[in-house]
């Protein structure tokens, strides 16, 4: 089979062998592939399959039921984001999701670009308030893409569009307002910026981080939770302690 060459994130590694290592890249028209790395656990060869970043990648296999040897270079390393600590928990959150929650092989475009946008805001905003939006919609397109998204178009129980401020967790469909009344005990807040775009008070952020991590915890992770979600409670911990 002739080598498949690709630009790539890396989203996870694991040890394999003495010297080597497994690493899963998502890629923009493939998919999520995993790939062995001869050396992978080396000095040279490690920094560069650090999750979160970018790097041209190429598979070999001599089947297609065969693990690909993979080499990597470096074309944009995130390294020194992972210094600082809700940085690397954020890096460490969305790259663990995406390799645990996406079936390998099958192209997800959209979540490659929105992926390498949320790793982009991580690097360049100078405070989390400024990543925290892009990755709650990350979260949400990931729902989508797998067959689980949310439907903010309209209220469950009026059929308006007017004055969403609720998801029902159950449905996973907004409710208004007026909708509401009576159940919001029940119900998951909707925060503003999910509906008119911009961003969001600290208030809204952990409001959606809530939605988002209700619904991933419920329909994707249901079998591989345990460590990943792990993850994804140190980033969270973090967010609250940093905004306290």
């Amino acid at each position: 089979m002739p080598a498949l060459v690709t630009p790539a994130i890396v989203c996870a590694l694991r040890s394999h062998g003495e010297h080597g290592a497994i690493a899963r890249l998502l890629t923009p028209e493939h998919g999520l592939l995993a790939g062995y790395v001869r050396g992978g656990r080396s000095r040279a060869i490690r920094p560069v399959l650090l999750p979160g970043n970018a790097v041209k990648a190429e598979f070999r296999a001599r089947t297609e039921d065969q693990l690909a040897g993979l080499t990597v270079e470096m074309e944009h390393s995130r390294a020194p984001l992972l210094a600082e600590a809700l940085s690397a928990a954020a890096i460490d959150w969305a790259c663990a999701l995406t390799a645990t929650a996406l079936p390998e092989g099958t192209p997800y475009p959209a979540l490659y670009q929105a992926l390498d946008g949320v790793l982009g805001a991580v690097e360049a905003a100078p405070a989390a308030r400024g990543w925290a939006v892009a990755l709650i919609r990350y979260e949400l397109l990931m729902l989508a893409e797998l067959g689980f998204g949310l439907d903010l178009t309209r209220c469950a129980a009026t059929g308006g569009p007017e004055d969403l401020a609720f998801i029902s967790p159950r449905s996973a469909a907004a409710v208004s307002r007026a909708g509401a009344v009576g159940y919001e005990d029940r119900l998951l807040p909707l925060p503003p910026f999910l509906i008119e775009g911009g961003s969001g008070e600290w208030a809204e952020i952990l409001d959606g981080l809530r939605l988002t991590g209700f619904f991933l915890e419920r329909s994707v992770l249901t079998e591989r939770r345990a460590d990943v979600l792990a993850a994804r409670e140190r980033l969270v911990d973090r967010l609250k302690r940093a905004v306290a």
